[in-house]
């Protein structure tokens, strides 16, 4: 039986978009959807028709991630992993004679959309697990609500505090500042003794690279950050803020912004006078960085997945999606959501049925053994966080190069 759930949040006071609500707003959302579910559903593990200590024919499972809207790239990648991954799943017969099912709800990047989302999928007990938005506002907004309810649910990206809250939430992305310190080596063998530091206040993990993060590389190797320049997320011209960090004579650029912005700010630094390279992150792959052309040459990042790392368990995943996506190479979004559907179903397979508290607790068990998967070999988890390597990229103007992997020491 489905049990539908009416929360008592007014439209226009939910009526914003990602960008607009941030953090604080995001925060007062959750609590007053929460409120709703508490006044209007009664608490159940859940799970799909499963049978007392059997597995059901299907399991279901929803991935809940903005499918169009400024972090659609990233949403739209990882369905791609989930759906190799299950496809895969299902066809080894992994889970014997139990399949796999997932359906796909579009946030649109916004908040309420990624609350109301995982409201309904709480109140489907034939849902047994969710996979959670790349979006850290959304993750926040909904990680709360999935814990209250014990949904196992597993989320790529959306690399914010508070996305991880409890034994209900995992994440198949580890947080940028745990793999940013790979750009280590490219700053000894530039020689850099100084770094001017652009970033965009939207994104939670941005601010954390350029606030925390890259000063505190730049301090352990002896550097100085001469100016670091803050942007809001609707900035498009960036003239100012480049003219602002040029003006104070840094050896070395960074220019930590969202996905699209990325070429904007690149074309518009070339055109300021600078040459070098440029320190970036990871919202620069995905082809983001085309619309620069030669100006966008010299950004180098570092990620935790690139298509051409020779561990054979990405090699393996690499040649998967490109038989089932031709012509196509696997961005780092899918193969997270691809990592993140296999630990799903061994977690399933563990517990023996789809009961969502039995999911939940299988995980915990899964999440203590190394494996490997599409991100690398010895493949760990750490407080409900994925650890991995991860790799450093350098785009040439056309194609992202691999420099190294790991910290390449």
């Amino acid at each position: 039986m489905r049990i539908m759930c009416m929360n008592t949040l007014k439209e226009d006071e939910m009526d914003l978009t990602a960008v607009r609500l941030g953090r604080r707003s995001a925060v007062a959302l959750t609590a007053a959807v929460a409120l709703g579910l508490a006044a209007g559903c009664s608490s159940s593990s859940g799970g799909a028709s499963s049978t007392a200590g059997g597995m059901p024919a299907t399991v279901n499972v929803v991935s809940i991630n903005p499918q169009t809207g400024p972090a659609a790239f990233a949403g739209l990648a990882a369905n791609k992993g989930y759906e190799l991954a299950i496809k895969e799943i299902n066809d080894t017969k992994f889970l014997g004679g139990t399949t796999l099912t997932l359906s796909k709800v579009d946030t649109k990047g916004d908040i309420k959309t990624a609350a109301s989302a995982a409201s309904t999928a709480i109140a489907d007990k034939s849902i047994s697990a969710i996979f959670g938005s790349v979006s850290s506002q959304e993750a926040v907004a909904m990680s709360p609500l999935v814990q209250q309810a014990g949904v196992p649910t597993i989320y790529t990206q959306a690399g914010s505090d508070g996305v991880i809250v409890g034994d209900a939430t995992y994440r198949a992305t580890p947080l940028m500042r745990n793999y940013y310190g790979n750009v280590k080596k490219f700053i000894k063998d530039k020689g850099w003794k100084s770094i001017g530091i652009i970033h965009t206040a939207a994104a939670p993990t941005l601010v954390d690279i350029g606030t925390k993060a890259l000063p505190a590389i730049a301090q352990e190797l002896g550097m100085t950050v001469t100016t670091t320049v803050a942007t809001q997320g609707t900035t498009q011209d960036f003239t100012a803020p480049i003219s602002q960090v040029l003006a104070s004579k840094p050896d070395a650029v960074a220019i930590l912004l969202v996905g699209p912005a990325n070429p904007t700010a690149m074309k518009q630094l070339r055109q300021a006078g600078y040459t070098g390279d440029v320190l970036g992150n990871s919202g620069a792959s995905a082809g983001n960085l085309k619309p620069a052309g030669a100006d966008g040459a010299g950004m180098v990042w570092p990620t935790d997945f690139n298509y051409q790392q020779k561990a054979p368990s990405s090699q393996k995943f690499v040649t998967l999606y490109q038989a089932s996506n031709p012509g196509e190479n696997p961005l780092n979004y899918a193969a997270e959501a691809y990592d993140a559907a296999w630990f799903l179903a061994k977690s399933i397979k563990a517990a023996g049925n789809a009961d969502r508290a039995a999911i939940k607790t299988a995980m915990g068990t899964v999440s203590g053994q190394s494996f490997d998967g599409a991100l690398g070999t010895g493949l760990t988890w750490k407080d409900r966080e994925i650890v991995v390597p991860g790799v450093m990229i350098r785009y040439d103007g056309t194609n992202e190069v691999l420099l190294y992997e790991g910290s390449g020491s």
